[in-house]
């Protein structure tokens, strides 16, 4: 196990631009850059042990504060928060006093706002043994910065382990009632190529919110069974997405009790043999296929182009702040928001 650091450029502010590799015994490596607490890339090996990039992004940090990137909004790798996901017309109340968040995604507010933790510098700390490697990464967000309040101190610590676990540990501490919902956006390719039709997922989920034309849940929780969202067996992605006008975009509600550590989702992609076991303390995740990719960007060769990658990002519901039957997003003085999110990587021969 092994951990470098390497200072890439530096921001328009002057601030230095790291990048940390972390490296298993067995060759797996994982990028993470303090810009957006972000992992840019994930080579881990095929049936053949070829390693392969199975996650979209960039090799020079610098891009991820591009405006060209921002505008997109696709969050590669990124950390999102406040709150992950959206919240209907960028509005929710604490203690009766309505706050108004900006609207970025049609009516909506989604993964914090323009100038969320997606683009802040965070302070970074790293840290090694013998069977693990990683680093600590945190960041303070002001009182009603993007609209929020409360002053929240945020850590997120990366750590691969020698079984090549890839696991993300979220605190975060508020110095007044808040909301909180973070999550990691990274954009899985298991082929390391083309699209991820092919790719086969399985989920622990035997419920999902439906919601709006707007992607707002509404408000109720609803059997998978009958519908193009039930991966209870394993199917291809590419089998059923056709029953969705942009793809899959929806929160799956996880089966199991929420805070504790039980898998959500396996992904399998038949040409490479890899696969990827997700496993998370969160009660739900959205399960996202990259509709909205346009092959604006590549790396390696490969376009990132429609269905050119799926998510699965660990969260509470979306809009939970105004849903009460939802699990709490309230986080009060005195009380620490805790998740734990694995990504563990393998092959099938």
């Amino acid at each position: 196990m092994k951990i470098e650091k390497n200072i890439t450029g530096q921001t328009p502010e002057g601030v230095d631009v790291e990048l940390y590799t972390l490296t298993s015994n067995d060759g797996m490596e994982v990028k993470i850059t303090n810009i957006g607490a972000t992992i840019t890339s994930i080579r881990t090996p095929d049936r053949n042990g070829n390693l392969g990039q199975v996650v979209l992004g960039f090799d020079d940090p610098l891009t991820y504060l591009s405006k060209e990137y921002l505008d997109c909004g696709f969050f590669f790798g990124a950390t999102v928060g406040r709150y992950a996901n959206r919240i209907a017309l960028g509005k929710f109340a604490i203690d009766n006093k309505q706050y108004q968040l900006e609207v970025n995604n049609g009516p909506n507010h989604l993964h914090g706002g323009t100038g969320s933790f997606n683009t802040k510098i965070w302070q970074s700390t790293q840290f090694e043994s013998e069977s693990r490697v990683g680093v600590s990464m945190t960041y303070t967000s002001p009182n009603m910065e993007n609209g929020y309040p409360g002053t929240l101190s945020v850590t997120v610590v990366f750590t691969l382990n020698a079984t090549n676990e890839l696991s993300i540990n979220y605190q975060a501490k508020t110095d007044k009632k808040t909301i909180v919902n973070l999550t990691n956006h990274s954009y899985f390719n298991l082929a390391g190529v083309g699209n991820v039709l092919d790719t086969e997922v399985s989920f622990a989920a035997s419920r999902y919110t439906p919601k709006d034309d707007t992607n707002i849940p509404t408000g109720d929780v609803e059997s998978v069974k009958g519908t193009a969202l039930d991966f209870i067996m394993p199917h291809k992605i590419g089998e059923r997405i056709g029953y969705y006008d942009d793809g899959y975009d929806h929160n799956l509600v996880i089966d199991g009790t929420a805070g504790e550590l039980r898998q959500a989702a396996e992904a399998y992609d038949p040409r490479s043999g890899r696969t990827l076991q997700f496993l998370t303390t969160e009660p739900g995740f959205q399960f996202y296929t990259a509709y909205y990719l346009g092959g604006q960007f590549e790396r390696e060769g490969l376009k990132f182009d429609r269905f050119g990658g799926f998510c699965f990002e660990a969260q509470h519901y979306p809009d939970s702040p105004n849903k009460p039957q939802f699990p709490s997003t309230l986080l009060k003085q005195g009380e620490t928001y805790t998740q734990t999110t694995i990504y563990r990587f393998g092959v099938r021969k």
